[in-house]
Protein backbone atom coordinates (compact mmCIF):
# COMPACT_ATOMS: atom_id res chain seq x y z
CA UNK A 1 0.00 0.00 0.00
CA UNK A 2 2.82 2.69 0.87
CA UNK A 3 4.59 1.51 -2.64
CA UNK A 4 1.39 2.23 -4.56
CA UNK A 5 0.55 5.52 -2.10
CA UNK A 6 4.36 6.62 -3.45
CA UNK A 7 3.43 6.03 -7.08
CA UNK A 8 0.63 7.69 -7.03
CA UNK A 9 2.63 10.76 -5.14
CA UNK A 10 5.38 10.51 -8.16
CA UNK A 11 2.75 10.59 -10.75
CA UNK A 12 0.50 13.48 -9.47
CA UNK A 13 4.09 15.41 -9.09
CA UNK A 14 4.33 14.33 -12.80
CA UNK A 15 0.88 15.44 -13.74
CA UNK A 16 1.01 19.10 -11.96
CA UNK A 17 4.56 19.86 -13.21
CA UNK A 18 2.94 21.12 -15.98
CA UNK A 19 1.86 24.25 -14.34
CA UNK A 20 -2.38 22.61 -14.98
CA UNK A 21 -3.67 25.31 -13.07
CA UNK A 22 -2.62 27.86 -15.97
CA UNK A 23 -5.53 26.25 -18.20
CA UNK A 24 -7.92 26.31 -15.57
CA UNK A 25 -7.49 29.97 -14.02
CA UNK A 26 -8.15 32.01 -17.47
CA UNK A 27 -12.41 30.04 -18.05
CA UNK A 28 -13.28 31.02 -14.21
CA UNK A 29 -11.99 34.96 -14.79
CA UNK A 30 -14.14 34.88 -18.03
CA UNK A 31 -17.24 33.76 -16.16
CA UNK A 32 -16.99 36.09 -13.95
CA UNK A 33 -16.12 38.65 -15.69
CA UNK A 34 -19.01 38.20 -18.19
CA UNK A 35 -21.49 38.48 -15.03
CA UNK A 36 -19.73 41.46 -14.11
CA UNK A 37 -19.09 43.57 -16.97
CA UNK A 38 -20.19 41.63 -20.16
CA UNK A 39 -18.97 39.03 -22.62
CA UNK A 40 -16.79 41.44 -24.34
CA UNK A 41 -15.32 42.45 -20.85
CA UNK A 42 -15.10 38.90 -19.44
CA UNK A 43 -12.82 37.84 -22.75
CA UNK A 44 -10.52 40.77 -22.26
CA UNK A 45 -9.78 40.11 -18.67
CA UNK A 46 -9.43 36.16 -19.40
CA UNK A 47 -6.90 37.17 -22.15
CA UNK A 48 -4.99 38.95 -20.09
CA UNK A 49 -4.70 36.60 -17.30
CA UNK A 50 -3.46 33.80 -19.56
CA UNK A 51 -1.26 36.31 -20.98
CA UNK A 52 0.09 36.89 -17.82
CA UNK A 53 0.12 33.66 -16.61
CA UNK A 54 2.17 32.96 -19.50
CA UNK A 55 4.90 36.35 -18.68
CA UNK A 56 5.46 34.49 -15.21
CA UNK A 57 6.05 31.35 -16.29
CA UNK A 58 8.80 32.73 -19.19
CA UNK A 59 10.33 34.80 -16.38
CA UNK A 60 10.67 32.10 -13.87
CA UNK A 61 12.01 30.05 -16.45
CA UNK A 62 9.06 27.47 -16.01
CA UNK A 63 7.19 25.37 -18.21
CA UNK A 64 5.01 27.38 -20.21
CA UNK A 65 3.16 25.22 -22.21
CA UNK A 66 -0.28 24.83 -20.28
CA UNK A 67 0.39 28.69 -20.12
CA UNK A 68 0.34 28.91 -24.06
CA UNK A 69 -2.35 26.38 -24.09
CA UNK A 70 -4.47 28.71 -22.37
CA UNK A 71 -3.85 31.67 -24.16
CA UNK A 72 -5.19 29.64 -27.40
CA UNK A 73 -7.65 27.74 -25.55
CA UNK A 74 -9.31 31.43 -25.02
CA UNK A 75 -8.62 32.94 -28.01
CA UNK A 76 -10.32 29.94 -29.92
CA UNK A 77 -13.24 29.84 -27.61
CA UNK A 78 -13.67 33.59 -27.62
CA UNK A 79 -13.87 33.54 -31.52
CA UNK A 80 -16.79 31.05 -30.90
CA UNK A 81 -18.75 33.44 -28.38
CA UNK A 82 -17.77 36.79 -30.26
CA UNK A 83 -18.79 35.82 -33.64
CA UNK A 84 -22.57 34.33 -32.47
CA UNK A 85 -22.53 36.73 -29.66
CA UNK A 86 -23.38 34.22 -27.72
CA UNK A 87 -20.94 33.91 -24.26
CA UNK A 88 -22.22 30.42 -23.56
CA UNK A 89 -20.70 29.68 -27.13
CA UNK A 90 -17.31 30.36 -25.57
CA UNK A 91 -18.13 26.70 -24.19
CA UNK A 92 -18.15 25.28 -27.76
CA UNK A 93 -14.25 24.35 -28.52
CA UNK A 94 -14.92 21.99 -25.43
CA UNK A 95 -17.93 20.18 -25.99
CA UNK A 96 -16.61 19.20 -29.44
CA UNK A 97 -12.65 18.40 -27.90
CA UNK A 98 -14.89 15.99 -25.72
CA UNK A 99 -16.50 14.49 -28.83
CA UNK A 100 -13.26 14.26 -30.77
CA UNK A 101 -11.46 12.39 -27.71
CA UNK A 102 -14.35 9.81 -27.63
CA UNK A 103 -14.26 9.79 -31.52
CA UNK A 104 -10.19 8.92 -31.03
CA UNK A 105 -10.36 7.11 -27.95
CA UNK A 106 -12.95 4.30 -29.86
CA UNK A 107 -10.74 4.77 -33.13
CA UNK A 108 -7.49 3.66 -31.12
CA UNK A 109 -9.22 0.57 -29.67
CA UNK A 110 -10.49 -0.86 -33.41
CA UNK A 111 -7.43 -0.05 -34.85
CA UNK A 112 -5.16 -1.88 -32.09
CA UNK A 113 -3.25 1.14 -30.55
CA UNK A 114 -5.22 2.24 -27.47
CA UNK A 115 -5.44 5.88 -26.67
CA UNK A 116 -4.50 5.34 -23.57
CA UNK A 117 -0.92 3.62 -24.63
CA UNK A 118 -0.43 6.22 -27.06
CA UNK A 119 -0.31 8.76 -24.31
CA UNK A 120 1.69 6.76 -21.84
CA UNK A 121 4.67 5.92 -24.68
CA UNK A 122 4.59 9.62 -25.42
CA UNK A 123 5.10 10.82 -21.47
CA UNK A 124 7.31 8.24 -20.60
CA UNK A 125 9.23 7.22 -23.95
CA UNK A 126 8.79 3.67 -23.19
CA UNK A 127 9.16 1.22 -26.24
CA UNK A 128 5.82 0.79 -28.20
CA UNK A 129 5.95 -2.60 -28.87
CA UNK A 130 5.89 -3.30 -25.08
CA UNK A 131 2.47 -1.70 -24.89
CA UNK A 132 1.15 -4.08 -28.11
CA UNK A 133 1.74 -7.07 -26.42
CA UNK A 134 -0.90 -9.70 -25.96
CA UNK A 135 0.11 -10.06 -22.15
CA UNK A 136 -0.10 -5.84 -21.75
CA UNK A 137 -2.71 -4.34 -24.59
CA UNK A 138 -5.61 -5.65 -22.69
CA UNK A 139 -5.12 -3.51 -19.68
CA UNK A 140 -4.45 -0.14 -22.23
CA UNK A 141 -7.41 -1.12 -24.19
CA UNK A 142 -9.69 -1.02 -20.73
CA UNK A 143 -8.84 2.15 -19.51
CA UNK A 144 -8.91 3.49 -23.19
CA UNK A 145 -12.57 2.02 -23.24
CA UNK A 146 -13.67 3.69 -19.64
CA UNK A 147 -11.98 6.88 -21.50
CA UNK A 148 -14.45 7.26 -23.96
CA UNK A 149 -16.85 6.30 -21.67
CA UNK A 150 -16.34 9.44 -19.95
CA UNK A 151 -15.54 11.80 -22.71
CA UNK A 152 -18.92 10.84 -23.84
CA UNK A 153 -20.71 11.06 -20.94
CA UNK A 154 -18.68 14.53 -20.31
CA UNK A 155 -19.74 15.72 -24.12
CA UNK A 156 -23.75 14.72 -23.09
CA UNK A 157 -23.80 17.19 -20.05
CA UNK A 158 -22.30 20.00 -21.58
CA UNK A 159 -24.50 19.74 -24.74
CA UNK A 160 -27.34 19.47 -21.62
CA UNK A 161 -25.87 22.24 -20.18
CA UNK A 162 -25.20 24.06 -22.84
CA UNK A 163 -28.85 24.50 -24.08
CA UNK A 164 -30.17 25.34 -20.83
CA UNK A 165 -28.03 28.67 -21.51
CA UNK A 166 -26.86 29.13 -18.57
CA UNK A 167 -23.72 30.00 -18.53
CA UNK A 168 -22.21 29.66 -14.82
CA UNK A 169 -23.23 25.96 -14.82
CA UNK A 170 -21.17 25.67 -17.96
CA UNK A 171 -18.35 27.69 -16.47
CA UNK A 172 -18.33 25.28 -13.32
CA UNK A 173 -18.99 22.06 -15.30
CA UNK A 174 -16.01 22.81 -17.27
CA UNK A 175 -13.94 23.56 -14.59
CA UNK A 176 -15.15 20.55 -12.44
CA UNK A 177 -14.95 18.39 -15.57
CA UNK A 178 -11.33 19.41 -16.96
CA UNK A 179 -8.71 19.65 -13.97
CA UNK A 180 -10.61 17.40 -10.94
CA UNK A 181 -11.81 14.76 -13.29
CA UNK A 182 -8.45 14.48 -15.15
CA UNK A 183 -6.84 14.11 -11.64
CA UNK A 184 -9.16 11.64 -10.29
CA UNK A 185 -9.28 9.78 -13.60
CA UNK A 186 -5.22 9.55 -13.56
CA UNK A 187 -5.28 7.96 -9.68
CA UNK A 188 -8.03 5.25 -11.01
CA UNK A 189 -6.26 4.41 -13.92
CA UNK A 190 -3.08 4.15 -12.40
CA UNK A 191 -4.30 2.05 -9.42
CA UNK A 192 -6.70 -0.04 -11.89
CA UNK A 193 -3.04 -0.25 -14.64
CA UNK A 194 -1.18 -1.52 -12.59
CA UNK A 195 -3.52 -4.03 -11.40
CA UNK A 196 -4.41 -5.27 -14.59
CA UNK A 197 -0.92 -5.59 -15.64
CA UNK A 198 0.11 -7.70 -12.63
CA UNK A 199 -2.82 -9.95 -13.53
CA UNK A 200 -1.87 -10.13 -17.04
CA UNK A 201 1.79 -11.54 -16.41
CA UNK A 202 3.36 -9.65 -18.85
CA UNK A 203 6.87 -8.12 -18.13
CA UNK A 204 7.84 -4.81 -16.70
CA UNK A 205 9.32 -2.66 -19.40
CA UNK A 206 12.11 -2.76 -17.85
CA UNK A 207 12.69 -6.54 -18.83
CA UNK A 208 11.25 -6.20 -21.60
CA UNK A 209 13.89 -3.55 -22.50
CA UNK A 210 16.48 -5.76 -20.95
CA UNK A 211 14.91 -9.16 -23.60
CA UNK A 212 14.64 -11.06 -20.72
CA UNK A 213 12.92 -14.45 -20.43
CA UNK A 214 9.83 -15.27 -18.17
CA UNK A 215 9.38 -15.91 -15.23
CA UNK A 216 8.68 -12.36 -14.95
CA UNK A 217 8.50 -9.74 -12.24
CA UNK A 218 6.18 -7.18 -14.08
CA UNK A 219 5.64 -4.03 -14.16
CA UNK A 220 6.73 -2.69 -10.81
CA UNK A 221 5.81 0.98 -11.53
CA UNK A 222 4.29 3.38 -13.56
CA UNK A 223 1.77 2.34 -16.55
Amino acid sequence: MKKLVKDIGDELKHFLSGKTIDAVIPPIIYVIGNNLFGLKEGIILALSIASILALFRFLKKEKILYALGGIAGVALASGFALIADEAANYFVPKIIGSGGLFLVSIISVFVGKPLAAILSHLSRGWHFDWFLRDDIKPAYREVTVVWAILFLGRMILQIFLYNRGNLTELGWASILLGFPATLTVLILTLIYGVWRLKRLGGPGIDEFQEGKNPPWEGQKKGF
